[in-house]
């Protein structure tokens, strides 16, 4: 019998080692797996690579990963803004590393590694230091940048609901980051409200099929989504959710 639901995020994470390169789901805040995070700080693991959309908000998170002293390097595409304190401290003092990627170039490196592809050619960074000592190519009579994929060892990401085969839903801009790093990963982690029966996720409206997830852990559950109720306005049959339902989970 398949089932990939594991009984807590401390067990989930064990198997991240020093060293690894770490994806992180998550735009900011939204969609970020933070129990997965504490975990991995509670876990130990450290010279981490973490490649997410930015380096961290506030204190918590990603943030409390990087005041850890946990991470080695950081791959990003908006490493500062007004409250990156701790990313902005560590790298001013030459304690963390980044490597800058446009965001359009940081998502289709992480979607070229799942998708086997051996690299790509962007428009985007030709002319800037983020091209220096990379093969230009002409096509089209425009220059473009040669671009890698982006590999890790685990991604580490955040969704509404899944069942035990590892199928994921998300809600709303939470699925950001989150789908195509799980194709991208020799393991994926994902944290959810619930873990519903089979057969009770719609089809079409499953983002990442359990293929791609290898850990599934539930947080914060929520008990309505138990009953088959999807968040978006609408329940896995397509009907509308009662007012007050869509309410309270805003």
């Amino acid at each position: 019998m398949i089932d990939k639901t594991w009984p807590d995020a401390a067990s989930a994470v064990a198997c991240v080692e020093d060293g690894a390169t770490v994806m992180i789901g998550g735009f900011g805040r939204s969609g970020q797996p933070v129990e997965l995070i504490d975990a991995l700080i509670a876990h130990g693991a450290r010279e981490l690579t973490i490649v997410n959309n930015n380096a961290g908000n506030g204190d918590t998170g990603l943030a409390a990963l990087i005041a850890a002293g946990r991470v080695r390097k950081i791959v990003c595409s908006f490493p500062r803004q007004a409250d990156s304190w701790v990313f902005d401290e560590r790298y001013r003092s030459g304690r963390i590393e980044l490597e800058l990627v446009p965001q359009g170039n940081l998502a289709e490196r992480i979607r070229a590694a799942g998708a086997g592809i051996g690299g790509f050619y962007t428009p985007t960074g030709v002319g800037t230091l983020l091209a220096e000592g990379a093969e230009l190519r002409t096509i089209g009579g425009r220059d473009h940048v040669l671009q890698f994929p982006l590999h890790a060892d685990v991604a580490l990401i955040g969704a509404l609901a899944a069942d035990r085969w590892g199928n994921l839903v998300y809600r709303r801009t939470a699925r950001n980051f989150g789908p195509v790093m799980a194709t991208a990963a020799r393991t994926t982690i994902a944290q959810v409200d619930a873990v519903v029966p089979l057969g009770q996720l719609d089809p079409e409206a499953v983002v990442t099929p359990g293929i791609y997830v290898d850990r599934v852990v539930v947080v914060g559950e929520r008990p309505w989504l138990r009953e088959g109720r999807f968040v978006g306005g609408v329940d896995i049959d397509g009907h509308p959710i009662a007012d007050e339902t869509q309410e309270a989970v805003r």
